[in-house]
């Protein structure tokens, strides 16, 4: 039978598990909205200096878009890496939950 210590330490666990996920989804979004506002800011800076009104704009708001990809990729790679494998996973039970029936 499980006790107290060890379901306190899986939802422990649990918890850390998802405070790190939302970190990571916090991290992406912001990186997102840093590039799609640069881009923005940037292009109507550069079309303003160089007079071609929309062009550059278009062009970098375009381009933002296999950056955001490649960034949110490479930032989601680096955090799962860096997360903590040595407890079990928070969501697997072991076989004596199972033939109870008793599931976190």
């Amino acid at each position: 039978m499980n006790s107290k210590r060890d379901q306190d330490k899986r939802s422990t666990s649990q918890s850390a598990f998802n405070l790190s996920l939302v970190a990571v989804a916090g991290q992406v979004g912001c990186l997102t909205l840093v590039i799609v506002l640069a881009s923005l800011f940037g292009g109507l800076w550069l079309d303003n200096q160089f007079q071609t009104k929309p062009v550059i704009t278009v062009g970098l708001m375009l381009l933002s878009v296999p950056v955001t990809l490649v960034m949110m990729f490479w930032v989601v790679r680096t955090a799962t890496r860096h997360l903590n494998t040595d407890y079990p996973h928070p969501v697997d039970f072991t076989e004596e939950e199972e033939e109870s029936g008793k599931t976190p």
